[in-house]
């Protein structure tokens, strides 16, 4: 692995950094009820897959959003780091911990039919309902 191919970040104090194997190429938002709760206002990240090593893990704190998901922070800075599906064991990263941001395409826009009318982003995105959301990533009932 080429260090060109790499991405890398941090939290607002550092004592948490992250590096990714790739960089990644798109970010989306999520308008749910939790994430804008959680960042007063969407939600901007990228999908990391497994593809992620933290680091300060002694600083990451974890809280059990939903059934299938947990949402960390850095408990020194308060940072949003990350929501990661617990069952996969899969993270989707905030966009704001990236040292280069300059590469993302926003693309793709999630619980649009959560999203308050006092925002609209001029981006043509892809965009999902909560409904069409859930079908494609929740875990089937019957394993829940």
């Amino acid at each position: 692995m080429s260090d060109d191919s790499r991405a890398t970040g941090k939290c607002l104090c550092g004592a948490v950094k992250i590096t990714l194997a790739s960089r990644p190429k798109e970010v989306g938002a999520c308008h749910c009820n939790m994430c804008r709760r959680w960042a007063s206002g969407p939600s901007m990240a990228f999908d990391a897959g497994k593809d992620i090593k933290v680091e300060g893990k002694a600083h990451v704190t974890a809280y059990r959003s939903s059934e299938w998901g947990e949402r960390a922070f850095c408990k020194t800075c308060g940072s949003n780091l990350y929501f990661r599906l617990v069952e996969a064991d899969s993270y989707v990263v905030c966009a704001g911990l990236l040292d280069d941001q300059d590469s993302l395409a926003f693309t793709s826009q999630i619980f649009i039919d959560s999203k308050p009318n006092f925002y609209d982003f001029a981006n043509d995105t892809k965009n999902l309902t909560a409904a069409e959301f859930i079908a494609m990533y929740a875990p089937p009932a019957d394993k829940a």
